[in-house]
């Protein structure tokens, strides 16, 4: 009888999904080979193992299950397709060579290598281990040197992330527009602070968004994506930050407010407070603490709120003792409204001459750019200087990393604030155009019994709101100021012109009026204020 046929084998094939050599059989392949080989060398196969993981790291289940098979005695030997099916780590190397040693494998079978239980059989299996060892080892150091290059040339080294999809023609990530779409909406509707993260993924789940292989997206999946910097142009890769060459989705000032959202989400949450349209927005006037406000019930039934301050400063004794309607709030909320309106006949005129102006001149200034432009050569250089004081070891990973970070967020702010710039120095004009629209319009809401908007309106338009003996006090912002300087004291020839075409809209031309002196009058002091308000409005707004 064959001494093959009275020893038994185990007949072991294993091909991971990581294993990227076109060479290596498939497990099937193997399988086939390696029972042709077992007839022809008349081996007993007690079992067959097959394994789909990888032998670069020792933990096989099946591989030592086989191997505890051998131990206790149930065979005595491996058919495999090659050493390196059995073992890539110097382990699992280690203990098939002392089993051999020991005497628990006396027959190792390769179609595509020899092998013999002598001193220079086991050098040589030993050495053929420690060449897969090698491959292993130094395909892992290329591939993690590769990775580093396109993270340094600001290319996503992986399997693209949601919104994204990898371009094979051009090596890179491109933007999924479908997705995108919702990826943005959902960074802008959170961005209210008005819906939590649950609510979020039921909107955007109802709009399509999904996964991949349309995998439903959980809460938690909502979660790791508002806080990626891949989508405002930013790579994080362990822990390191670069800059991507990808095209971003969002902007970094959406993700900023994102982030401040999510961290303000995170407190603990307060109790809910009765509704008041004033409730947190004026301060005492006189000692600076909150105006608070409360609901009283007249005999005949009717209610009214009122508004007073808490005299909680214990620096100051206030002495504002009197209760503030929040009627006559809203009487004086629609004056401040009005003293920056302005009217139909103003606001065309106005306009009119803004597009004029823009048909004839629409150039960018270029010193704020070119400022831009050198804070941007600034952070590369800086950016350089850093990586040969890390190469030079003049500084630690640590601190480069830390200020690797600091840069690239810097480089990226400066970056968006150039292109927001260049996109609002062609579009200040279309603003302009707006505010003009937006202090046309402050006329009609004063004249309405809106509550809400002329509130909302207000803080629109200023800011420090206090009440002091029962009178409202505010700062106008910027460019209001503007008007509240040219609509406080109108001149002869410009109440005029109020008087026959503002409050006349359908008036044809604001010029046809009998007076020609008036006329004149108007017309100058159109131009005085068209001259003093317009070229104001453009620093305003290009800045």
């Amino acid at each position: 009888m064959d001494n093959n046929q009275t020893k038994k084998f185990f007949l072991y094939a294993r091909k991971s999904t990581d294993e990227p050599e076109r060479q290596i059989l498939s497990i099937e392949a193997q399988l086939f080979e390696l029972r042709e080989y077992a007839k022809k060398e008349n081996l007993n196969v007690a079992k067959e193992f097959v394994e789909s993981k990888t032998a670069k790291e020792p933990g096989r289940e099946i591989f030592n299950e086989m191997l505890a098979g051998i131990e206790n005695g149930k065979a005595e030997g491996i058919l495999a397709w090659h050493p390196d099916r059995l073992a890539r780590n110097s382990i699992d190397g280690g203990r098939i060579i002392y089993l051999v040693d020991t005497g628990k494998i006396r027959e190792l079978k390769f179609p595509t290598f020899w092998f013999d239980p002598t001193p220079q059989g086991k050098f040589m299996l030993s050495i053929a281990f420690g060449q897969s060892k090698y491959y292993v080892d130094n395909l892992s150091e290329n591939i993690k040197r590769g990775i580093r290059q396109k993270l340094r040339n600001g290319i996503w080294p992986a399997w693209a992330p949601l919104g994204y999809i990898n371009d094979k023609n051009k090596r890179c990530i491109v933007v999924d527009k479908k997705k995108a779409r919702l990826i943005q909406k959902a960074f802008e509707t959170y961005s209210t602070g008005e819906y939590p993260l649950a609510e979020i993924r039921k909107i955007i789940n109802s709009l399509g968004l999904v996964g991949k292989k349309d995998k439903v997206l959980s809460t938690s999946n909502y979660q790791y994506m508002f806080k990626n910097p891949i989508y405002y142009g930013a790579i994080r890769y362990n822990g390191e930050l670069y800059e991507g060459k990808h095209e971003p989705i969002i902007t970094k000032k959406l993700f900023d407010k994102v982030q401040e959202i999510m961290k303000q989400k995170s407190r603990p949450k307060t109790k809910q407070l009765k509704y008041f349209l004033y409730r947190g927005f004026f301060k005492c006037g006189e000692c600076g603490f909150t105006i608070t406000a409360d609901r009283k019930i007249k005999k005949s039934g009717k209610e009214y709120v009122y508004y007073y301050c808490t005299k909680k400063n214990p620096k100051h004794r206030c002495s504002q003792n009197a209760f503030t309607r929040e009627e006559k709030i809203f009487e004086q909320t629609k004056k401040a409204i009005q003293k920056v309106s302005l009217c139909s006949a103003w606001a065309d005129k106005m306009i009119k001459e803004i597009k004029k102006e823009k048909e004839q001149k629409i150039q960018a200034e270029s010193f704020f750019a070119q400022k831009l432009k050198d804070q941007l050569a600034e952070c590369a250089e800086k950016l350089d200087t850093l990586l040969d004081m890390m190469l030079d070891k003049t500084i630690s990973q640590e601190e480069y990393l830390a200020k690797k970070q600091k840069l690239i967020n810097q480089k990226m702010g400066i970056s968006e604030k150039l292109s927001a710039f260049e996109r609002k120095s062609n579009n200040r004009f279309e603003l302009m155009i707006n505010f003009i629209k937006q202090a046309n319009q402050a006329k009609i809401i004063a004249l309405q019994e809106n509550h809400e908007q002329s509130r909302d309106f207000l803080k629109k338009i200023g800011s420090n709101f206090q009440i002091a003996e029962q009178k409202l006090i505010l700062d106008f912002k910027n460019p209001w100021k503007i008007l509240l300087k040219y609509n406080a004291e109108p001149r002869r020839g410009e109440a005029y012109l109020v008087q026959n075409s503002c409050q006349n809209p359908k008036s044809e031309n604001w010029r046809r009026v009998e007076d020609s002196n008036l006329q004149a009058l108007a017309g100058t002091a159109f131009r005085e204020r068209r001259n003093a308000i317009l070229p104001t409005l453009q620093i305003q707004f290009l800045i």
